[in-house]
């Protein structure tokens, strides 16, 4: 179980002891962290689980997928290399010490 280190807008940190296989959303939700709506419960269709994803983890995350980049265009928050919808990224062990940004808006 991999720990997960959620920053928020306010340069708050959160330490999340996220299970594998779970989304990346799902861990932060589960762990109460804030920023994330969530309003499609991971389904890819509101872009308001947006986070900024360490790129030097970019290996262990995952492709963006076609649908998840055009969802990100709808993002509240701007769109960077390092975004990515956290429902859309799945925990592995390798990403132990991953920092995830949290926007300011969703």
């Amino acid at each position: 179980m991999p720990n997960i280190i959620f920053i928020g807008a306010d340069g708050a940190s959160h330490q999340v002891a996220a299970p594998t296989g779970q989304s990346v959303m799902e861990a932060a939700l589960g762990a109460g962290v804030s920023g994330i709506v969530a309003e499609c419960n991971g389904a890819a269709a509101c872009a308001t689980c947006h986070c900024y994803f360490d790129l030097a983890y970019a290996g262990c995350s995952g492709e963006v997928g076609e649908h998840e980049d055009e969802m990100l265009d709808f993002a509240a928050s701007e769109r960077t290399a390092e975004s990515r919808l956290s429902c859309q990224v799945r925990v592995v062990a390798e990403m132990e010490g991953m920092t995830v940004r949290v926007p300011s808006a969703q």
